[in-house]
This record gives C-alpha cells, structure tokens and sequence, in this order.
C-alpha cells in the first residue's frame, strides 16, 4: 500500500511545480524545517504575550511570516500530538491514546508519514531531538534494537535523538540531567554515540540545535530539498538550569527557581532557533526554507497561557491551543496574524502542498492544507473542515500548579465555535468559544440539538477502526 501511495506522490510532483508564489523559486520546491517545542504554552513567546521569557528569534519568524492564534495540537500530551504530526490523522486512528511510557509502545510501522512522503517525492530527511514514538531502544553494545521502529521505519534518512529506555531515561529525570548530560545518551542513525563524539557530552538542547545547523549544511550541498523535523525536549520536565548566557540573562528578583529554569530553557532554545536561521541566511537558502514552529500540548508547570482554561493533560483549550509561526518568504506573506482555526492533523498535507506532492486518495488524512491561507487566501471554511476531534485517556491530575478542572473530560467534539467535551462517549460540557473562549460558561443545557448532533459525530468517531500493527 505504501509503495502504491508513494508511486502517486511522485508522479503528482510536475503538476505542482507549474505555479509558484515567486518567480525567483518557480521551479524549485522548498525546504521543510518544522520546530516543535515539548509543553510550551499557548502563551511562552514573546509574539503571544509572555510577560516572562524574551524569544527574539521565534518572534522573528512571526513577523517575517505568519503567526496563528487559533491552532490546536492534536493531544493534550506528547505521543498521540507527534503521531498528528507526522501521519495528518488522529492519534486514535493508530490506538494511539496518552503518552507512552518508553516500553512497550510505537507509532505502527504501516502508517504513512510526511517524512515518508517527502523522501519518496525527492527529498532528503531528517529528525533531530526528542522522538517519544517508540523504538529507541539499545542492547549491551549500544545498537538500536529492532523489535519496535524508529525514525529511520517512518521515512528519516537520519536521526539524532536520545536513547528512550527505562531505568534510564527515569533515572535521569528524577536527578534533573536529562538536559545536561544528554549528550552522553545520544542515538545516531541506530547507533549509541560514543565518548570520542563531538557531541559528546553536550547539552542535548545544544546537541539538537547543533546537529540541526549540521544537516542543514550537508543537506544544502546536495542537488535536492530537505525536510529536518527538530523535536525539542524544551521546556518539558525536568527543569534545569540552561548553560550560560541564558541562565544569568533570566535572572529576576520574585520568581521561583523552576520558573527561573524554565526561562532559562526557552531562552536557550530560542538562541538555538537563532543559529538555525542564521545559517539558512549564510547559506542563502531563507527565502525558499518553509519553516514552522509549534508545540506539541499545552503548558505544564510553569508554563503561561494566559486566561485559558486547564493546562497539560486536560483537554479544555489552555491543554491543547498552542502558538503557531510560519514563514516562508518566498510564498508567504510577511507581518500575518490569522485567527483561523488550524490543527496538527494539518502539517501533512500542508507541507506536502508545499512540495508540490499530491495526496492520493488511497491516503486517509484527517486535516487539511492550510497552504492557500499562509498565501493570503481564506482559511478552510467550517463545512469544508467538519467536525474536528480529540480522545485521551483520562488523567485525573493536571500538570499545573492547581487541581484539574471538572467535569473530567476524555473527547472533544468541535464544529466551528462550537466544543463539546465528553467522558466516555457522554457529554458534560459545551462552550460557545467565540463568546467565552476561556470556557467558563457551560450551554450545553441551552443547544440540545446541538449536543444530540455532535455526540452522535462523536459516537461514529470513537466506534471507527483502528491501525495498530
């Protein structure tokens, strides 16, 4: 099936390259760098208001581009949004359902990817940092076993992530060195990273954004596009102290030590984006490398999301609206802010709009191309998107500094402005978003019909089959 979908990607590849946003690039497709942030809230940059944290380089990318305020992950925890993002379908699809526990689960082998997509149709791939999609395991000489796939089954030429393995990756959480001494629990391309690696024992955060600027060096010498998909692990636990100038450059009297290592972390991550679009400058590759940043749920701990409600693990907005940048100077408009809805199950078919790679039908995918908008055209209207969903197993504590809202709440049904959350398949809420976006006051009492139509939806969504091999 992969090999017929593949076959069709190609193919569709000369259609797409007819038309261009600038004549200067009219016969060649872009590159690809999505960023993804780990629990950064709706509110961490300083584009979307952070009272905290300066992020210059992200705000960069927002008025050089394009910046959402109403994009959704497709999770309110990390596994099931990385399985949206790669696939363009909903986690539940592959029964993905919370996040997974560095053991026993993975993102299905048979499911199709962006980076699978992107290679297949010409491109070079690449995935840098956190993975958090099963197989990353090692035996005793440091190879990747092969029970479960990793990044190079799901269409990556090459990777560099961290060994994924318990006690491990525990251990080191809970003695707050996952940053700090990530690099000396490095994986490369199946392979442990051993002492005598220049990475070796880097900051991981400095060994992601470096490994980063590397691909995007090899990558550029060569006659084709690249796709790099960097997953940050910032600003998830454990909070730890950034390497300097970042530590002492967020120092301020009143704030707490975890919010102190928080900033700290952001601000070494934004630098990091920094040196990435510094590069793509030195290189003269900027106006024609499509690069989007995102996070993957909302914020925990010490997160900011404004007035929104809940937070990470919850599915009321402050767990799952996150910010949103794009820019691609070459198609995209500069100085945007768009209030259109936009959602993880969207990065597929977006980028491979961009690409010039045609969706074939035999390829479910749950979002839609969010192209035309990024271009200065109208967003996709509510009848064209439908109903849009979420499922996460239920977690009774919030990850923030206060109890989780009730009533619990495990699915999301949304049409437009309308949100429906549910438990187990039953409503308990319904918010009118446009009127009471920080959901604190439930209608659902005042739209009977509405609730009977979007349980219904929902109902037919949960029932739907499921890919899981």
């Amino acid at each position: 099936m992969k090999n017929v979908i593949f076959s069709l990607a190609i193919a569709s590849i000369p259609l797409a390259l007819m038309g261009s946003a600038s004549d200067a690039y009219a016969n060649e497709r872009p590159n690809i760098i999505l960023l993804l942030a780990d629990d950064l809230g709706y509110g961490d940059l300083t584009c979307f208001g952070s009272p905290a944290v300066k992020t210059p380089h992200l705000d960069r990318l927002a008025s050089e581009g394009m910046k959402f305020k109403r994009f959704y992950a497709g999770s309110a925890v990390c596994s099931p949004t990385r399985a949206s993002v790669l696939t363009g379908r909903y986690p539940l699809r592959f029964g993905i359902t919370k996040h997974f526990n560095d053991v026993n689960r993975w993102l299905p082998e048979s499911a199709t990817t962006v980076a699978e997509l992107l290679k297949n149709a010409g491109y070079n791939t690449a995935h840098v940092g956190k993975w958090h999609l099963g197989g990353l395991h090692v035996d005793e000489n440091g190879k990747r076993l092969t029970d479960q796939p990793g990044p190079r089954q799901h269409g990556f030429d090459c990777y560099q992530t961290q060994i994924e393995q318990q006690p491990l990756r525990g251990r080191m959480g809970r003695g707050r060195t996952l940053f700090r001494q990530g690099g000396t629990v490095l994986l490369r391309n199946d392979m442990r990273v051993g002492d005598d690696d220049s990475y070796y024992p880097k900051h991981f955060t400095d060994a992601n954004g470096d490994f980063a600027v590397e691909m995007i060096e090899r990558f550029s010498a060569e006659e084709k596009p690249f796709f790099i998909n960097v997953w940050w692990l910032v600003p998830h636990k454990p909070y730890e102290p950034a390497p300097e100038p970042h530590w002492s450059g967020t120092a301020t009297d009143g704030i707490s030590d975890d919010q102190h290592r928080f900033r700290s972390m952001v601000q070494h991550m934004d630098a990091k984006v920094g040196e990435i679009l510094k590069k793509l400058d030195e290189l003269e590759i900027a106006d024609n490398t499509f690069v989007l940043f995102t996070s993957d749920n909302g914020a925990a701990y010490e997160g900011f999301i404004h007035d929104l409600k809940g937070g990470k693990t919850d599915l009321h907005d402050g767990g799952i609206r996150v910010p949103m940048v794009v820019r691609w100077p070459a198609a995209i408009p500069a100085g945007q802010t768009s209030e259109a809805f936009g959602h993880t199950n969207d990065l597929l078919p977006t980028f491979c709009d961009a690409a010039g790679v045609e969706l074939p039908s035999e390829l479910p995918i749950d979002g839609l191309s969010l192209l035309p908008h990024l271009k200065g055209k109208a967003p996709p209207s509510d009848e064209a998107r439908g109903t849009v969903f979420w499922q996460l197993d239920l977690y009774r504590n919030l990850q923030r500094h206060y109890p989780k809202p009730k009533p619990y709440a495990t699915e999301v049904a949304m049409r437009g402005k309308w949100k429906l959350l549910a438990l187990g398949g039953k409503p308990v809420e319904l918010f009118d978003l446009e009127a009471d976006p920080n959901e604190k006051r439930d209608v659902m009492a005042d739209h009977p019909d509405l609730v009977a139509s979007l349980s219904a939806q929902l109902t037919e969504w949960l029932s739907a089959p499921r890919t899981t091999k």
